[in-house]
């Protein structure tokens, strides 16, 4: 089925597994030959992981905050900050 994930549930997948996964999906979608059913499943994991990429980079995003020195002592700042500064 559409909605099962092979072997990793979809709190396991990295964000890389993740999103490979949804693109998959994406691609069975806009081919349109899908029964409704099918499609149906499809949209919900896909909905499941796009959760999951988002909830890993809200993560990845704090750490990166978290990490962030400014001379002596550290601070953080907002991601954005952080990639202008580059």
């Amino acid at each position: 089925s559409p909605a099962e994930p092979e072997g990793e549930t979809v709190e396991e997948l990295s964000f890389e597994a993740a999103l490979e996964r949804l693109e998959g999906l994406v691609e069975r979608l806009e081919g349109g030959d899908l029964a409704l059913e099918d499609a149906l499943a499809s949209f919900e994991q896909g909905v499941a992981l796009a959760r999951r990429c988002a909830s890993q980079l809200e993560g990845a995003e704090r750490r990166v905050e978290e990490l962030v020195q400014e001379g002596e002592r550290w601070i953080a700042r907002p991601l954005e900050a952080v990639e202008e500064a580059d």
